[in-house]
């Protein structure tokens, strides 16, 4: 038969690991060490009746070099030092949990105390137990590993602990570190805490009752707290949160000023569990699209991980995470209706982000659809007054190549709604759908049959522009559309060039097969044909009068419009050689031609 053995266990290996890679910073030693005091404090309240009120004293001496957390809490009997303060993973929390349903308790595991080595070259407990009020005891260690317990004068209940800090951790001998440090972990603690003055002496919005407030002053109290978390900006707006579905928290999230621009994440959340500080980055719980949003959360319904900086991800943290974006989605809509001057603010500072925002969130895009400015070949503006210059209609430019879309455009008078900024151009189709607006992508073949229809045209005529314009690669299309001063407009097939990059064989170095493969499976559908087609508009003066000159004289007239069209377009299309060199070149040649009744250029 097996023989059934017990595993060892590697006392100093296993101290060297939780004492020195449990936690992220040695700083968090003053974290567990507070909480430490305020577990006492709630374990005298429930086994005293007449205990006095709870307090915790923490002092920092730079000169001495020394740390000292000091509480009236319940003490340590000499036998309780043994089987909690110097046992790893012991911890009376836990029994006090088990007994009492949490009642405020925040430690679980019993790892806390051995964060102090981590910082402290020697560890001094002064307790006396409410047990015991007669005698004091001393426990002096400084690994850990080793340590001494001996008897001392008994003094007032409670328990103080003093490290003699590291020089490599001074700084947490530093009383204004130290205040700082208390400022950020412990600012929600019931019990009061000294260092020397009182350091969580406001309690958040969220533990007052804000429906009877007059409603003035219940959002000044939002603002207050959310100011009070927000350490780097201004705050534009604040919400209490909302309450999640079947999980008890309370909170505040907020609007700052921060510049968010495009994927730029300026998300921020602090997170609570029983009054102490978990997570100073759990950014997880805005919505991915709230780049400009901040909050703070407190829950004891959350799990924190044993080193307490982490959450884990159940479904309570889920219902919170849905409540968070609920809040602020109601609080846009509650700003809209109630606080215009500071929606306005709100829509100015985060116009871009709350594009890709309303994206994503089918409310938000109700709220902000007529709101939101996006940018045009006219400066920014709204899509109702877009469509309202449009003569109804949107027109979408996607493509670096579009001079001649805003050139067309804005000899017209409609803007041109620039689609390579972040979330405009879907922003803007959406748009379209929701309000029955026609949208003119432009660049594709179906918005350029919208704008510029092709006529049919005698064999001859045809024959001749063909003749004039007529450019390998290129398609001449008789056209007729408006503004009528622009003769020529040379429109890429964005289609096809898109058809020959990905066919390219240049490509499979570039591109991975599995990507290639679905990329090639669109533009197979792609009809092949030119890169490029010319609209001629047949209703422009300059090219009816050129019709009808003769052949030379017409060709200069030709190679000059086309010139003008290739600067118009103000870049290359692809495969053609028709860059800005070039349009300068022939362009003068025309020029000089007509003036000295030189023999017609070439092209």
């Amino acid at each position: 038969m097996p023989e059934l053995e017990t595993a060892g266990v590697d006392h100093e290996g296993l101290m060297q690991v939780l004492a020195h890679n449990l936690y992220s910073t040695p700083e968090v030693a003053l974290r567990e060490l507070v909480q430490n005091a305020h577990d006492s404090c709630t374990r005298r309240r429930l086994e005293d009746p007449d205990a006095p009120s709870p307090v915790i004293h923490v002092r920092a001496d730079s000169e001495a070099r020394t740390l000292s957390i000091r509480d009236n809490g319940a003490g340590l009997t000499h036998d309780e030092i043994g089987r909690y303060l110097a046992t790893i993973g012991g911890g009376y929390t836990r029994v006090l949990r088990q007994e009492h349903d949490d009642e405020g308790l925040i430690g679980a595991f019993g790892l806390g105390f051995l964060s102090a080595y981590v910082v402290a070259d020697r560890v001094e407990v002064h307790t006396t137990s409410v047990h015991t009020p007669d005698v004091g005891h001393v426990f002096r260690s400084r690994d850990g590993l080793r340590f001494t317990v001996s008897e001392g004068p008994p003094g007032p209940v409670g328990t103080e602990v003093v490290l003699h800090v590291k020089r490599a951790h001074a700084s947490l001998s530093e009383p204004r570190r130290v205040r700082d440090l208390l400022d950020r972990y412990a600012c929600l603690l019931t019990v009061p805490i000294h260092a020397p003055d009182l350091v969580n002496a406001k309690a958040p919005c969220w533990r007052a009752d804000l429906e009877a407030m007059p409603p003035h002053a219940a959002r000044a109290e939002v603002y207050r707290t959310a100011g009070a978390f927000e350490a780097r900006h201004e705050v534009l707006a604040a919400f209490p949160l909302l309450a999640p579905d079947g999980v008890e928290a309370g909170g505040v999230l907020w609007v700052h000023d921060g510049a968010t621009w495009a994927t730029s994440d300026q998300r921020g959340v602090t997170v609570y569990v029983r009054g102490m500080l978990v997570s100073r980055d759990a950014r997880e719980l805005l919505p991915v699209w709230a780049g400009f949003a901040g909050a703070a959360i407190e829950s004891d319904a959350l799990v924190p991980t044993a080193s307490r900086e982490d959450l884990q991800r159940d479904h309570r943290w889920t219902a919170i995470q849905e409540a968070v974006r609920a809040t602020l989605v109601q609080g846009f809509q509650r700003l809209a209706s109630e606080e215009p001057h500071v929606w306005r603010r709100v829509l100015r500072r985060h116009n871009e982000s709350l594009l890709g925002a309303a994206l994503s969130d089918v409310t938000l895009f109700g709220l902000l659809r007529d709101e939101l400015e996006v940018p045009t070949s006219e400066g920014a503006m709204t899509l109702p007054e877009v469509a309202r210059r449009g003569g109804g209609r949107v027109a979408v430019s996607v493509g670096d190549d579009s001079g001649y879309e805003v050139l067309l455009h804005r000899a017209a008078g409609r803007p041109v709604v620039d689609g390579s900024r972040f979330g405009a151009a879907a922003f803007a189709t959406r748009w379209c759908d929701v309000s029955g607006h026609p949208a003119l992508v432009l660049g594709t073949r179906n918005a350029d049959a919208s704008v510029f229809p092709e006529v049919v045209v005698p064999g001859a005529l045809r024959a001749r522009l063909d003749g004039l314009f007529g450019e390998e690669d290129v398609a001449v299309v008789p056209s007729r559309f408006e503004p009528r001063v622009v003769p020529l407009v040379l429109v890429p097939d964005r289609d096809v060039l898109l058809k020959r990059r990905v066919e390219d064989d240049a490509t499979d170095q570039r591109v991975g097969a599995g990507l290639l493969a679905l990329a090639r499976g669109v533009t197979d559908r792609i009809a092949s044909g030119p890169a490029a087609r010319l609209f001629v508009n047949l209703d422009n003066a300059v090219v009816a009068r050129m019709l009808e000159l003769p052949d030379d004289r017409a060709a200069h007239v030709a190679a000059i419009l086309l010139a003008t069209a290739d600067l118009s377009s103000r870049s290359a299309v692809e495969g053609l050689e028709r860059d800005l060199p070039d349009a300068l070149v022939r362009l003068n040649g025309a020029l000089e031609a007509l003036l000295e009744g030189t023999p017609s250029p070439e092209r």
